[in-house]
């Protein structure tokens, strides 16, 4: 069964910076634009077999395709929740969370191209000395006497980054609702100006 959640958003990944406390504390956080979000559908269990509500992220302003026209949005997300309380065209901004609060925030990992094991895997790789010759990051045997084959799942080199990853409990440290930004605490997936979703259970 897929979690519910009470609350959600979808913003985009500003940056991270430095927040000051009253007491003088230094706080490492990231800033999200985050919002406003417009419900474009809603999920029913009597049709869709699911209950979710659908969140149109940033409004197209040109070059809309006429099946798109009722949801003129760049991006489109659904949230498994109760859906009672929502209905089609309401807004949602950042004022829905709390200074405090513990917050999971999904988003795309950076892309970093094709790597080898040493930086996709953390090999330590072979030693620099002792009849090693242009082998050092190279991954070592990756066969086996039997099966007489790779087994699958093997680490070996490829593509590193551009997969979904989640953060659970990370904190709210400021809410902006004049301006649509959160502030939270750590670092969170993505590079500058990517789509994160930010949810509390």
């Amino acid at each position: 069964m897929k979690k519910k959640y009470k609350k959600f958003i979808l913003g985009k990944k500003i940056g991270m910076s430095q927040y000051f406390t009253k007491e003088g504390q230094v706080i490492p956080v990231t800033i999200v634009k985050a919002g406003p979000c417009f419900v474009t559908q809603i999920k029913r269990k009597e049709k869709d077999n699911y209950e979710a509500v659908q969140l149109g992220f940033e409004k197209k302003e040109k070059n809309i395709k006429k099946p798109l026209l009722k949801k003129p949005y760049k991006f489109l997300k659904e949230f498994p929740c109760d859906i009672s309380s929502f209905k089609e065209g309401d807004q949602i901004d950042v004022s829905i969370f709390q200074k405090g609060e513990k917050v999971t925030v999904s988003g795309i990992s950076k892309k970093k191209g094709f790597a080898g094991v040493v930086k996709r895997w953390g090999f330590k790789g072979r030693p620099s000395t002792h009849g090693t010759k242009k082998e050092e990051r190279a991954p070592g045997a990756i066969g086996a006497s039997s099966p007489h084959r790779v087994i699958p799942g093997k680490k070996m080199a490829g593509r590193l980054g551009g997969e979904r990853v989640t953060i659970k409990n990370l904190e709210i440290v400021e809410v902006k609702p004049e301006d649509n930004l959160i502030l939270i605490k750590g670092a969170i997936p993505g590079g500058k100006n990517s789509l994160v979703e930010i949810k509390a259970e």
